[in-house]
Formats: C-alpha cells, structure tokens, sequence
C-alpha cells in the first residue's frame, strides 16, 4: 500500500509517497520536469514488495508547496539543499537513489554531498555528459548565454499543455499505453499562479548543473557506485549516448535500453521494475554497521 504524506522542512511543505517495509534497503525516487511523484505510481508497487520506497515531489512541483520566488531560491543547488533535508526529517540514513530529468542534478548533488549516504545510483534519462544533451536543449541553451526578456519569453510554449503531452508522447509507439492523466495533472498543477515564473528560473539554472558535469563525473570515476541506466531511446531531450557514457567512467555500470520515449515508466513501468529490481538484488551494498 502506498502512503500520502508531508514532511515540513525549513516552512516548506514536502508531500512524498511512501511504500513498503521501513526496516528495509531505502530506494528514494526523484521526479523531473514537469511531472511530478505522480509518475512512478505504476513503479512503487513493484519496488515495495522488497524495499522502503519514498518519492518526494520537488518544491514547486507536484503536491509540495511553491514557496513566492521573493522567500526561495529556485535553483538546483536549492533544490537539492531541501530535498536532502528531507531525507534527514523523515530519518532516512542511506539509500539509493533513482534519477530522472531534473531528479539526476538533485540526486547527483546529494551524492557529490553526502557520497556515503549513498547505495545505488538508477538513472532513468538522467544525464550527467555533455553528449546526451540533445538539439532540444538549443533554445535553453541560448537563454543562459544570453538571459534577456526576449530569450525567457520564447520558453514558455515549454509550459503548455500541448508541450507538456508532446512530451509524454514523443517516441512511443503505441499512445494508449500513455494515461492521459499524466500529463493532464502535470498541466493544471504547472497552471498555478506565479509557477510559470519558477519553471522559467529553473530553465536559467540548470546551466548550472551542466557546468558540474565533470564533478558528477569524477564522482563516478573516483566512488564507483553501483549505477544502472535504463534509458528511453527516444528521449528527445537526453539522447543514448548519455547513456553509454557513464560507463567510461564507471567500468562497472550497467545500461539498458528500452525502445520508448521520455516517460519511459509510462510505457515499460514493468521491464523496468524488472530490471532495477534484478540489479539491486546484484549491486544493493549492505547497510554498514556504525561499530
């Protein structure tokens, strides 16, 4: 059974799903753009039948709150600061970590942080490589070299409906395996007052995780950590070879490919559980007792 519930850190409210046995291996899901916890509500089950699952919505996303932009900063240091505050008032010590889109730079620097704190590194189309970024990115790209009013104004056809089903869609094969209410809910919750505006201070940022691309990466050469990537292939915005590379500097990584778009939970939710919980019972490091 999955749980509802929120956690207060520093006056925000963080809403989170939880699944499966506390005393178990803790496997912490983080969401990206602009979706939510919401998109991991087919994967939950599969991971709680072994393993202590929480899914965190983002401050601005989902059911967590949007603090006003004049209180808080949205940026992916920020982000991160606050997600992994959380993890310390719910009282988790160490867990792994399944990173998608926005959720890699979170998770990523979470580890670059705390890289005992954690176990297991599951990338789902969360790019750490220059190379996996797409010609997607070029519009984004040209508003952090040049952050005019013009440049923020041509990202907000990003922020539509129609953007955000495009999304959704995009590179899979059979579209009625794509619920509607995914992208629905991730619509009307990007329709909230003044939430336009943080999407658009989060696009400026994320320059900020590219430029820590190498940290990321020596973080991988240097620790090692058991990593798995299950990638769609036909991700728009994050391409295969982003993907691949995490091999180069981690040997030992496993990637897997899986003939989808973006969302690719929307579509292979089941071979993907299959997978990631196949790894685990592999590459999941035991707890390290403290004596």
């Amino acid at each position: 059974m999955i749980s509802y519930k929120h956690a207060i850190v520093d006056g925000t409210k963080i809403f989170y799903r939880e699944a499966g046995n506390n005393q178990a291996p803790v496997i912490v899901l983080l969401h990206g753009f602009p979706t939510s916890s919401h998109m991991f509500r087919n994967l939950i089950p599969a991971l709680a039948r072994r393993y202590h699952v929480v899914a965190p919505d983002l401050p601005g996303f989902g059911f967590s709150d949007a603090p006003d932009r004049k209180q808080f900063r949205y940026t992916f240091a920020h982000l991160a600061e606050v997600i992994g505050k959380f993890t310390e008032v719910i009282g988790l010590e160490r867990f792994a970590i399944y990173i998608f889109d926005y959720g890699a730079p979170v998770g990523l620097r979470l580890a670059l942080a705390h890289p005992d704190r954690i176990t297991v590194i599951i990338s789902q189309n969360g790019n750490a490589y220059e190379e996996g970024l797409s010609e997607g990115w070029n519009p984004i790209q040209k508003y952090w070299k040049e952050p005019t009013a013009e440049n923020r104004a041509a990202l907000r056809e990003f922020l539509t409906p129609a953007a955000t089903r495009w999304q959704y869609l995009y590179g899979v094969e059979d579209e009625t395996r794509v619920a509607p209410e995914s992208y629905t809910l991730d619509s009307a919750l990007l329709g909230r007052p003044e939430n336009d505006e943080i999407q658009l201070d989060l696009f400026l940022d994320y320059a900020s995780n590219v430029a820590l691309y190498p940290k990321f990466q020596e973080y991988f050469r240097t620790q090692r950590p058991p990593l798995l990537a299950v990638w769609g292939t036909k991700d728009p915005f994050f391409l295969p070879p982003g993907a691949e590379a995490f091999r180069r500097d981690n040997p030992d990584a496993e990637v897997r490919f899986f003939d989808t778009g973006h969302f690719a939970l929307e579509t292979h939710a089941g071979e993907i559980g299959e997978a990631i919980g196949e790894f685990l019972e592999r590459r999941l490091r035991p707890k390290v007792s403290a004596a």
